[in-house]
């Protein structure tokens, strides 16, 4: 599994872009992968810097090469374990 550390860097070289830490929290968040809890985040108050559409398909990527997210599909579905 990646570090943020290494998916921002892996970001910067091949696209450019600078990336947030709380931006690679967020995207984990949508992708249901577990977060641990930081000691100054309080649960119930909305994300304070929400990942923007651009970061989300960049981060995304580079975590499916990672294999840390599921692979989609062409039709949008992933490409994982069939449900029963």
């Amino acid at each position: 599994m990646l570090t943020y550390k290494a998916i921002q860097t892996e970001i910067k070289e091949n696209q450019g872009r600078s990336i947030k830490a709380c931006w690679i929290a967020h995207v984990k968040e949508m992708n249901g992968l577990e977060l641990k809890q930081a000691p100054n985040r309080k649960p119930s108050e909305p994300r304070k810097y929400p990942c923007p559409d651009w970061a989300k398909e960049l981060i995304e990527n580079v975590m499916r090469e990672d294999g840390m997210i599921p692979i989609k599909s062409e039709t949008g579905k992933s490409k994982g374990r069939k449900k029963r």
